[in-house]
């Protein structure tokens, strides 16, 4: 199933192309030269003073960090999200090295999560963003640095057929996509 973006201007087919399914195949790997990619592409996103504020926990499906990743979704993605080849826990680095606050890492960690999404499409992986999960358990769960947030958790696997999801999941899986204008979010003409 594929849902290409109604888009008012012709964009690059890894843009356009990208959603956010539901429907993992519950069979499929992510070999590791893939998986060291996705996460290289994360490593080279821009950041200010190149700081670099962020940091993945990583689990791939059968091993202990997926299961305990698992296990701080909210009811609702853990009906899907456990058939996705990797559970990414994603962390932003609110601290710099000096002990101060650093006011652009949400922006950072969301430009790295940006190009890993990116990688992942052009490797014929589909990613999908997670905000439901417990965040305090997370932070329980994972040995986290000071100043580590958890932000989102990801799935990360290859689509596979929304009959596979319960008739609640797969009524929001065959939705039509939808955005707002770009009037809406830009404040020119041209």
């Amino acid at each position: 199933m594929n849902k290409r973006a109604d888009t008012s201007v012709s964009l690059h087919p890894l843009i356009a192309e990208r959603w956010s399914p539901r429907a993992f195949d519950n069979n499929a790997l992510i070999p590791g030269e893939d998986l060291a990619a996705i996460f290289e592409a994360a490593r080279w996103a821009p950041s200010a003073f190149n700081a670099q504020p962020w940091k993945f926990v990583i689990g791939l499906r059968g091993d202990e960090k997926f299961t305990e990743i698992s296990s701080v979704l909210s009811d609702f993605n853990k009906q899907w999200a456990p058939f996705a080849s990797a559970l990414v826990l994603v962390n932003a680095l609110t601290l710099r090295e000096d002990g101060k606050t650093n006011p652009t890492a949400l922006y950072d960690t969301g430009l790295s999560v940006s190009l890993l999404t990116v990688e992942a499409n052009h490797r014929g992986y589909d990613v999908h963003q997670m905000s439901g999960f417990d965040n305090a358990a997370a932070k329980s769960k994972f040995a986290l640095d000071d100043g580590a947030e958890p932000v989102a958790c990801l799935a990360i696997g290859k689509r596979t057929s929304p009959d596979s999801l319960s008739d609640e999941i797969k009524a929001r899986e065959i939705a039509p996509r939808t955005r707002k204008a770009l009037s809406e979010i830009v404040n020119i003409t041209w």
